[in-house]
C-alpha cells in the first residue's frame, strides 16, 4: 500500500510507531523513484560547482606538484570517494529509507537520534556559512546594480551592514521557498544548477584563453616538492583532502540515493558526478585560474572576484547570480535535506520534512554564521568535534550493514518500539555500536585537536579515515561473527 499524502509516493506500514514514522521518513514507493542518472549526476555538479568547491579544486595545484601528479592524486581521491558513496547508497537505495532511518540498522530505534543530532548539526552550521558566503555575491550583484547602496555598507548591527543583513536575508528566504515547495521541485532546481555553472565556466575559460593565450596553460601553479618522498606524501594527502571535502555527503547519500531509479542509475550518476564531473571541472578552474596570472598579474581563486576584475557591469551580474545559484545548489544538497531529515526523526509524529527544513533555516541564522567564520578557533573546534564524528559513524554503518548484518534489513521493524524488534536492541539502543563510537570519536578529536593546537603532529584529513576505520574494526570486534539469521536472509 502506496501513500500520496506529499510529494513523494511512500509505501505505508502498517502498525508503525508514532514516535518512528511518518510520511517523509517512510520508505519511498517504486513509483516515487524519479532520480535517474541524470538527476543524481546533477545533484554532483551542484555540489562541485560553487564558489567554495571551484576554490577547493584550485588550490590543489598550488601544492607542490606538477599537474600529472595533481590529476593522479584528484583522480585516487574521487575514485575512492566514488566507491564509498555507492556502499552507503546502496541499502537507501534497496530500501527506499533516508538516512537517519538506515542509521537505527546501527544504532537502535532511539540511537539513530544520536547520529542524526550530530549530522543535523554539521548541517546546520555549514548551511548558515555556505548562505553568508552567498549573501556577499548578492550584495556585490547590488552594488554593482545600485552603486548608491554602498552607503548602506559602512554601519554594524550584530556584526553585519544593513546591506548585508537584506543580502543575508535574500538568500535565506529564496532558499527557503525553494525547499518547501518539496524534493521534487529540489530535484528540478538541482537539474538547472551544475549545468548552468559549466556553462559560464567554459565562457570564463574560453574568454581567459582569448586574453591570456594558451602559453599561459599551465597545470603547474606552484614550485615542485623537494624530494620523491615529499611528493608522495603531498600527493597522499590531497588525495585523502578531497575524501574529506565530501565527508559530510558520505554519510547521509542515502537521503537522495532512496529516490534513485535502480543501482545501475545511482552508480551512472555517481561516476559521471563525482570522477569525471569533479576531474574536468578542477582543469577548467585551472586554466581560469592560471589566465588570471597573466591577465591581472595575481593568481586568483575567487570566482567571485575574477568576474568583478574584468570590469564590466554585464559580466559582473551574470556571474554575480550564477554563483549565487551555484552556492545555493551545494547548500541545499549538502547543508539541507540532511537536517531537515535529521529534525524530523526526532519528533517524526509532530514535525515533518517541510518544518524540519525551517527550524533548520530559523537555526541556520540563530548561529550567527558571519561570527563564526570570522573566529578560526571556533572553526577549528567546531570541526574538531563534530566534523571528526563523522568518519566513525560511516564505518560503523558500513561495517554493520555488510559485515554483521550481511546486507539484510527489516524494513517493518525500523518503526516498531516492540521489544520483539530487530532494532531495539536494549530500550532502543545498540551499545555496541555507542561504544565503538566513543572509543572511535575519542580517537578522531584527539589527534585531531592535538594536531590543531601543535601538541603534536598534525594529522590533517587523514583523521577521517582514522576515524572510519577505527569505527568499523571495534563495532566488528564487539559484534563477533555476525547474525547468522541476517546471513541467511541475504541469500534469499
Amino acid at each position: 500500500m502506496t501513500s500520496n499524502s506529499g510529494d513523494v509516493p511512500t509505501i505505508v506500514i502498517t502498525g508503525a510507531h508514532p514516535q518512528l514514522y511518518n510520511h517523509d521518513l517512510a520508505p519511498t514507493a517504486p513509483e516515487g523513484r524519479t532520480w535517474g542518472a541524470f538527476s543524481l549526476f546533477a545533484m554532483w555538479m551542484s555540489d562541485v560547482h560553487s564558489v567554495g568547491g571551484y576554490t577547493f579544486a584550485a588550490s590543489l595545484f598550488f601544492l607542490g606538484l606538477t599537474g600529472w601528479q595533481v590529476l593522479i592524486s584528484m583522480l585516487v581521491g574521487i575514485t575512492a570517494v566514488y566507491f564509498l558513496m555507492n556502499l552507503i547508497g546502496r541499502p537507501s537505495l534497496r530500501y527506499g529509507i533516508p538516512f537517519p532511518v538506515m542509521a537505527r540498522v546501527s544504532f537502535g530505534v532511539m540511537g539513530a537520534n544520536l547520529a542524526a543530532i550530530v549530522r543535523g548539526v554539521v548541517g546546520i552550521v555549514w548551511y548558515g556559512v555556505q548562505t553568508y558566503f552567498a549573501s556577499k555575491a548578492v550584495q556585490v550583484l547590488i552594488i554593482t546594480l545600485v552603486p548608491s547602496a554602498v552607503d548602506l555598507t559602512h554601519n554594524s548591527i550584530i556584526g553585519l551592514s544593513t546591506l548585508a543583513w537584506f543580502s543575508f536575508l535574500f538568500m535565506w528566504f529564496f532558499q527557503l521557498i525553494i525547499f518547501l515547495s518539496g524534493m521534487e521541485r529540489i530535484r528540478r532546481f538541482i537539474d538547472f544548477c551544475g549545468p548552468v555553472v559549466y556553462v559560464v565556466m567554459f565562457v570564463l575559460a574560453i574568454w581567459m584563453l582569448y586574453q591570456a593565450g594558451f602559453s599561459s596553460l599551465t597545470l603547474q601553479l606552484s614550485p615542485p616538492a623537494s624530494s620523491t618522498t615529499a611528493t608522495v606524501g603531498v600527493m597522499a594527502n590531497a588525495a585523502m583532502l578531497i575524501v574529506a571535502y565530501f565527508s559530510a555527503l558520505l554519510l547521509n547519500f542515502g537521503d537522495f540515493a532512496r529516490f534513485g531509479k535502480n543501482e545501475a542509475a545511482m552508480k551512472t550518476g555517481n561516476l559521471l558526478g563525482l570522477p569525471v564531473n569533479f576531474l574536468v571541472f578542477s582543469i577548467i578552474t585551472v586554466i581560469v585560474t592560471a589566465g588570471t596570472l597573466k591577465v591581472f598579474g595575481e593568481a586568483i581563486m575567487d570566482p567571485v572576484l575574477i568576474v568583478e576584475k574584468i570590469g564590466s557591469p554585464i559580466v559582473a551580474i551574470i556571474g554575480s547570480i550564477t554563483f549565487i545559484v551555484a552556492t545555493m545548489g551545494i547548500n541545499i544538497v549538502a547543508n539541507f535535506v540532511s537536517p531537515a531529515y535529521d529534525i524530523s526523526n526526532l519528533k517524526p509524529e509532530k514535525i515533518n520534512f517541510k518544518m524540519g527544513g525551517l527550524i533548520t533555516s530559523i537555526l541556520s541564522v540563530l548561529v550567527c554564521p558571519w561570527l563564526f567564520v570570522a573566529s578560526p578557533s571556533a572553526i577549528t573546534l567546531f570541526v574538531s568535534i563534530f566534523g571528526s564524528v563523522l568518519g566513525p559513524m560511516f564505518g560503523i554503518m558500513i561495517a554493520d550493514y555488510y559485515l554483521v548484518k550481511k546486507q539484510a534489513v527489516k524494513v517493518e521493524d525500523l518503526y516498531t518500539m516492540s521489544s520483539d524488534g530487530e532494532y531495539n536492541y536494549d530500550g532502543g539502543w545498540n551499545h555496541k555500536a555507542l561504544i565503538a563510537l566513543a572509543m572511535s570519536g575519542a580517537l578522531s578529536i584527539g589527534l585531531s585537536l592535538l594536531g590543531a593546537y601543535g601538541l603534536m603532529f598534525n594529522v590533517g584529513d587523514w583523521g577521517w579515515l582514522i576515524g572510519a576505520g577505527a569505527g568499523a574494526l571495534i563495532y566488528r570486534g564487539l559484534s563477533g561473527q555476525g547474525d547468522p539469521q541476517a546471513a541467511v536472509a541475504a541469500q534469499n
